[in-house]
């Protein structure tokens, strides 16, 4: 039994065009750095000229007080469509539940060369939770064999969030692909279209944010 849990936020910002998209983007990093905000900065690959950042935290008031420290300090507009809030959960399975809910995703999101990310949030027809244990576990079973698969060929890797109560389109999960390309992370949504979960029981999916990662940290001096 482990009662900690790793908060994680995805907010995504348009920059001014008066400042100048590099401009903006420096001051953000070294903002960021500065305070010593554990981070990792985008750029939209639908937008060119707007940023991603997610950061995490156990402590999700760090999220108004260090995040919003920095952020209050430049020009940019937050897109608040695109704000992902979600926590660590368990299957009940895990062999390592403190690095599986504390530790593993904060590896995958810093892991260099895995430079691809693609966020979105999904919410479950609710007719899923009237299933039998057995008949939800096979549903499951099935959607996660995919992404192990993807997973052991180093291909994508899954940030998996609960976001229930937090997130203002009342969505249930937080999903982040991670990978060293874009290609695989599109192809295993596709896969995953094809799977019994998503094709009678997910109610909506997206916005999704698709994004390389210009800049990384720890929490202290940039990656």
């Amino acid at each position: 039994m482990l009662d900690r849990r790793l908060f994680m936020q995805l907010t995504v910002y348009d920059v001014d065009p008066s400042t100048g998209f590099e401009a903006a983007r420096n001051e953000l990093t070294d903002g960021l750095t500065q305070h010593r905000v554990p981070s990792v900065v985008y750029e939209d690959v639908n937008a060119p000229s707007r940023l991603g950042i997610l950061t995490w935290s156990e402590q999700p008031a760090d999220f108004l007080t260090k995040l919003g420290h920095v952020v209050r300090r430049t020009k940019l507009r937050q897109q608040g469509e695109y704000t992902m809030l979600g926590r660590t959960y368990s299957l009940g399975h895990e062999p390592e539940l403190e690095h599986a809910m504390l530790r593993r995703p904060i590896e995958y999101v810093l892991r260099e060369g895995w430079d691809w990310g693609v966020w979105y949030p999904l919410r479950r027809h609710g007719a899923f939770e009237k299933l039998e244990k057995h008949d939800q576990s096979i549903i499951l079973r099935e959607h996660a064999s995919i992404g192990m698969a993807y997973g052991r060929a180093g291909l994508a890797h899954d940030v998996r969030l609960a976001c229930h109560g937090l997130d203002a389109g009342d969505n249930e999960f937080v999903i982040g692909l991670i990978g060293m390309e874009l290609y695989p992370l599109s192809h295993i949504v596709q896969t995953m279209r094809h799977t019994r979960q998503t094709s009678e029981f997910i109610a909506k999916m997206g916005p999704f944010f698709a994004g390389r990662v210009v800049f990384r940290s720890e929490g202290g001096e940039p990656r």
